[in-house]
């Protein structure tokens, strides 16, 4: 199927055919057809289904379509809600792509940033408004922004904004949108909540699901590694130095383990950089830029922090903190293994996150397989898996020429020759770096 299949417009697909777009995906196929009839969405799709213009053709198209004549000019007719400010601008910039050959003006507000420059823009109107929730009730309560004329609102990631205590908010946004109104609910996850507020705000949607319930990326190539916690860091410098791994998403639990992380690892001569909600915007921009352009090789992250995140051919996470809720562990893995790239995601597992690794293997059904790297042993046991899948890597092909001498990336004499390790060699290795 093309998209010209779907009943796209000719100023859509010429917008598609310049990103180099000619086969739409699963969650494309059925929703863009759905939404093209004005009816209600319920969608589940894992992140990097292509969902973000799931919505976004179908939602330029309609408001071409239904463009009302006694309407104000540049009236707020769409309203996109993201948890997250990377998410916002993310979208943003789709909408933009998107619609760059059609008469619409779009517009992204979210905190972090001074609202001035924004009150200036909206104050000239916008058709397509995407948001953050606690920036756009700021801007209501100040009688900027006018939800009135809303025709289409799209939720994006509502599990995630359950996760992170926004209902209540988005509540109150939609006291403030017209009753008649076209309403598009996006989630990785159908939990029993929300399927609870899906049917407070949408009416006899059509349910579309591409993905079984918590099933991760096919495409990602998954393995647990049995750790000390002290030697995490090490292990994690001389994979991505042995390997030469040039774009790595490392996920850690705390805001402080990811600065702190991150300063670990330059000082073992890799490029890096921390995301996290305590980072100012113009921060984080910086940061995933960097990361983008190959300017730095690891972005430590949290998870709420890593949800904006979007790079197609992103080949590496690692877990170095499991996280605490099991759904949270597909969310991060789905950031590797898109748009038809094969990934890797490896997990650094504690001793003290071995019940944490049972929650999660018992989500996926299965097992994830166990892999040992020499000199980095640890003095404990996971569940053993099955003979066939004791690996001494993770990698099927051959690993690729060691670095000379980057400090972390040496492999330890013994078990514990990292932490015997003083710091006047690390010191002196850091130099040859």
């Amino acid at each position: 199927m093309s998209f010209s299949q779907l009943g796209l417009t000719p100023e859509l697909l010429s917008a598609l055919s310049e990103q180099g777009y000619e086969t739409p995906t699963p969650i494309q196929q059925q929703a863009i057809p759905v939404i093209l009839k004005g009816q209600d969405v319920l969608a589940g799709a894992q992140t990097g289904t292509g969902k973000t213009a799931g919505f976004t053709l179908p939602l330029l198209q309609r408001l071409m379509e239904t463009q009302p004549s006694h309407q104000k000019p540049h009236a707020i007719r769409a309203l996109i809600l993201t948890p997250t400010r990377e998410l916002a601008a993310q979208v943003f910039e789709s909408v933009e792509v998107y619609g760059k050959h059609l008469p619409l003006q779009a517009f992204v507000v979210f905190g972090g940033v001074n609202i001035n420059p924004q009150i200036k823009r909206l104050r000239r109107g916008v058709d397509i408004l995407v948001a953050t929730p606690g920036r756009l009730l700021d801007l209501v309560g100040q009688k900027i922004v006018d939800l009135s004329q809303v025709e289409i609102f799209v939720l994006d990631e509502a599990d995630r904004m359950l996760d992170m205590g926004f209902i209540p908010d988005i509540r109150r946004i939609v006291t403030h949108l017209p009753r008649e109104r076209q309403t598009l609910l996006f989630s990785a996850t159908f939990s029993d909540e929300i399927k609870a507020l899906a049917s407070q705000f949408l009416k006899d949607p059509a349910e579309i699901a591409v993905a079984r319930h918590n099933t991760p990326a096919e495409a990602v190539a998954q393995v647990v590694y049995a750790v000390a916690r002290e030697q995490k860091r090490e292990l994690l410098s001389y994979l991505v130095g042995s390997g030469n791994w040039k774009q790595v998403l490392v996920f850690v639990r705390t805001k402080h383990s990811a600065d702190r992380l991150s300063r670990q690892l330059q000082r073992d001569g890799i490029r890096s950089a921390a995301l996290h909600g305590n980072k100012s915007q113009n921060a984080r921009t910086r940061a995933l830029n960097f990361f983008k352009d190959g300017s730095i090789a690891v972005l430590v992250a949290t998870d709420i922090a890593a949800r904006g995140i979007d790079i197609d051919q992103l080949p590496h996470v690692v877990n170095f903190d499991l996280p605490s809720v099991p759904e949270d562990y597909i969310h991060r893995i789905g950031r590797t293994g898109r748009a038809g790239m094969q990934g890797e995601a490896l997990s650094l597992v504690g001793e003290e996150e071995v019940k944490q690794l049972a929650a999660i293997e018992k989500l996926l059904g299965r097992q994830i397989p166990r892999a040992v790297e020499p000199g980095y042993e640890a003095g404990f046991s996971l569940m053993t898996p099955p003979p066939d899948q004791h690996v001494r890597h993770s990698r099927h092909h051959k690993r690729k020429p060691r670095i000379k001498n980057p400090v972390g990336h040496r492999r330890p004499k013994t078990a514990n020759a990292g932490r015997r390790r003083s710091s006047a060699k690390i010191q002196q290795g850091r130099g040859k770096a």
